[in-house]
């Protein structure tokens, strides 16, 4: 690819700015100093801008550990947004929320400016299990169980199956569902008689919150993680 395109979609500079950083000197490729912003490199080219290596990468791909008192969006007028928690190195890439976590839930949350990435992960057509531990304010029911597995009508939509388990603490549950409407966590305990106080998810599909992200703390997802949704 051309070198301005290089470096613009590893947002390291635009276009414009590839060509006057080439005729300052300012870029190598390869060890040698770029003739013009439309010499070719390769995924593979070593590519530096004063000294300093600009590795290729077009997409990104975050885990956070999405805490309290933060929207599940890139900018609200009102409230803070999980990008706020992003580092600058993060920012440029101009990430969004791959779904949605209420402002009150914490919890594993991918953020990925890749819009097939998130696609997948979001659609209910793609059956992408969702996993949450909830507290509630009385233990729940055995029968709740069934009831959450044989999909629940909620007035606006019906939801699909879903999976409760129950823990020994019976205020404790864990839920899987494959949608992700607006409150469907806690409409759905509304609907057997219990309130969720607390709401946490912990896995998307196979991918598991990292436990070693504080709240608010963000990593790259690796290779392998990011295989498992393309899959």
């Amino acid at each position: 690819m051309r070198l301005d395109k290089y470096l613009s979609d590893c947002r390291a500079a635009l276009r414009s700015e590839t060509k006057e950083l080439v005729k300052q000197g300012r870029i190598t490729i390869d060890g040698i100093r770029a003739a013009k912003s439309s010499d070719k490199v390769s995924e593979a080219s070593i590519v530096r801008i004063d000294g300093l290596r600009v590795e290729y990468k077009k997409y990104i791909y975050l885990m956070m550990n999405k805490p309290q008192g933060y929207v599940s969006a890139t900018y609200d007028k009102n409230k803070p947004v999980v990008i706020d928690l992003l580092d600058e190195e993060y920012k440029r890439f101009e990430p969004f929320p791959a779904g949605r976590l209420d402002i009150d839930t914490e919890g594993l949350l991918i953020l990925s400016n890749d819009g097939d990435f998130a696609h997948r992960l979001t659609s209910p057509k793609k059956n992408v299990y969702k996993r949450y531990f909830a507290r509630l304010d009385f233990p729940a029911e055995k029968s709740a169980v069934g009831i959450f597995g044989g999909g629940m009508d909620l007035g606006d939509f019906t939801a699909k199956p879903a999976k409760l388990e129950i823990c020994d603490d019976p205020r404790e549950v864990f839920v899987e569902i494959c949608e992700g409407k607006f409150h469907q966590v806690k409409r759905m305990f509304e609907k057997v008689g219990r309130k969720v106080v607390y709401l946490k998810r912990v896995k998307i599909g196979g991918l598991r919150l990292d436990d070693t992200l504080a709240p608010g703390e963000v990593r790259e997802l690796s290779e392998a993680e990011c295989e498992m949704f393309f899959r």
